[in-house]
């Protein structure tokens, strides 16, 4: 069977932003995934998966960073 979403992965590593305190405050979690990137809630490990394109990604953390 092949897998149904460009971007799913059966076993993604996850990280955290280094610019995560760690105290339990807001903050997501993202991994490399085939096609693109996975994005979730640290605090629910089991919820819902965001999934984008590379392309996708890269425009949104462009835009993040200009904003600092």
């Amino acid at each position: 069977m092949t897998n149904p979403h460009p971007i799913a992965s059966t076993n993604p590593r996850w990280f955290k932003s280094s610019h995560s305190n760690g105290s339990g405050g807001e903050c997501v979690e993202c991994a490399q995934a085939g096609a693109g990137i996975l994005i979730r809630d640290s605090k629910r490990p089991t919820g819902p998966v965001v999934a984008v394109t590379t392309d996708t990604w890269r425009t949104f953390v462009e835009g993040v960073s200009l904003r600092r």
